[in-house]
């Protein structure tokens, strides 16, 4: 007997250091939800002495608001293990999880609950919460101002291929290293070039442009270069500074730098390394700082091979080279032009126009063989010469609807010949280059042919002479 008392009394005295060394907070309850024995730290929990909760029922509890709900209620109810977020009257937050005991005949016995403080936990949540749905916004507000910074005037980006060439623009406007411009004509070099020069320490200095293949010849080196007073006839007197030292302190942008003669090559990759120039007709050179931007449509490289270009110009040129693709091959920038074209001249004229489905259909499909520079011509013509408000497919240059139906008709086989049937597709080819293209030199380059070749298939084609020099 006394064995027995004494093996109760370590029993007791185990359960009791159990009970007051756990860090959660322990309450046993009856089986009709009484409180047998709790631990002392839930003075701290609930803000009540553990003497107080004694032979109190965890319904009266309840209605109390030590806690609520009651985890030891809703085990009793469900005869198995509960888990429940409560809410006490000292406005902490607790998790108590109850667990059922049941004696031999199957009863339940006892409720063991375990109850832990989350109070400092919850809260550090609510915080985080609250931190991370500010930095949703602020991403967001970031998001809005990086497209702002990202965007350029005249420029659309909705495509893969733009948005890569607005990322090299601002990277490479924050340095004075040279950039080569490459793409077809009418892609926009210029608009990307001024893009440069505006988001550059340059920008309230001169951005001064000048198509190397629009000047002749012999007048470009002194246009370049400038001249002396009487240092050729004709020459204005006290002279005339020249394209690049109007560009001091600027930007200096040579477009198409491929027409530019091998001679006054030479000559500019000179001014390059040396930062000076020496006018027409000159001794002295001038000190100059400019950025250079260069833009072409033309394959340099291959023109070097070719002995049409210096190489050592080239290499010059090329340090940052950023390739515009043609419209054709990014097709999301389309729709957002057409849109920014009607409105800009409809606005402009005091015009309301609109575009019916049929109209954007065909002008979606279209191949925009001037790229940017053609979306911008043809919208201003429709604006100008269409009468109805609606602008439909009916509308649109005779060009597009006939290469919308050369692309959707299908050439008949029947019994012809492969030779005649070759002989229709090249018409249709040769007729479409011809709508398109202002010479036959631009054809033989668009169709990969030679020019005197491109003359004698529209002879045959159209029927009638060809003048080499006005076609």
């Amino acid at each position: 007997m006394q064995d027995q008392q004494e093996n109760v009394s370590d029993v007791l005295m185990e359960l009791n250091a159990i009970i007051e060394t756990s860090t959660d907070n322990i309450v046993i309850a009856d089986g009709a939800g009484r409180v047998l024995r709790v631990s002392s730290n839930c003075r701290e929990i609930y803000g009540i002495e553990p003497e107080e909760l004694y032979g109190k029922s965890s319904q009266e509890l309840e209605e109390a608001g030590v806690f609520s709900p009651s985890v030891t209620l809703k085990v009793l109810e469900t005869k198995v293990k509960e888990q429940v977020i409560q809410h006490t009257k000292t406005d902490k937050v607790v998790m108590a999880t109850g667990y059922p005991v049941f004696d031999e005949q199957g009863r339940l016995a006892r409720v063991v609950s375990y109850s832990h403080d989350m109070t400092e936990i919850m809260s550090l949540k609510k915080n985080f919460e609250e931190l991370a749905e500010q930095v949703k916004r602020y991403e967001s507000e970031l998001e809005e101002l990086r497209e702002k910074e990202t965007r350029i005037p005249g420029v659309v980006a909705e495509s893969p291929q733009m948005k890569r060439v607005i990322t090299m623009v601002q990277r490479v406007a924050k340095v004075d290293t040279t950039v080569l411009l490459l793409g077809e004509s009418g892609v926009g070099k210029n608009v990307i070039a001024k893009a440069i020069h505006r988001k550059s320490a340059r920008k309230s200095q001169p951005f001064i442009e000048v198509n190397c293949g629009a000047i002749p010849e012999g007048l470009l080196e002194s246009e370049l270069f400038g001249y002396t007073s009487g240092s050729f006839t004709g020459a204005s007197k006290g002279g005339k500074p020249g394209i690049i030292e109007l560009a001091d302190k600027g930007t200096l942008f040579l477009d198409e730098i491929g027409e530019m003669p091998l001679a006054l090559q030479a000559k500019l990759l000179k001014v390059i390394q040396e930062k000076q120039i020496t006018p027409v007709g000159g001794t002295r050179p001038k000190k100059v700082d400019f950025r250079l931007i260069a833009a072409t449509n033309q394959d340099l490289e291959r023109m070097v091979k070719e002995g049409k270009f210096r190489k050592d110009l080239y290499f010059r040129l090329n340090v940052v080279p950023i390739e515009i693709a043609p419209l054709r091959e990014r097709p999301q920038d389309i729709l957002p032009l057409i849109r920014i074209f009607l409105e800009k001249f409809a606005e402009a004229y005091g015009l309301k126009k609109r575009l019916d489905e049929s109209a954007v259909h065909l002008l979606l499909n279209y191949k925009w063989p001037g790229n940017v520079r053609e979306v911008e011509n043809v919208m201003e013509r429709l604006v100008v010469t269409t009468d109805e408000e609606v602008i439909s497919a009916a509308h649109l240059p005779e060009t597009m609807r006939t290469e919308a139906e050369v692309a959707e008709v299908p050439i008949a086989v029947g019994s012809r010949k492969l030779k005649d049937i070759l002989e229709e597709v090249e018409r249709r080819v040769i007729m479409q280059a011809y709508e398109e293209c202002r010479t036959t030199h631009e054809m033989a380059a668009r169709l990969g042919i030679s020019q005197p070749s491109v003359v004698r298939r529209l002879q045959k084609y159209r029927g009638r002479e060809v003048d080499e020099q006005s076609e």
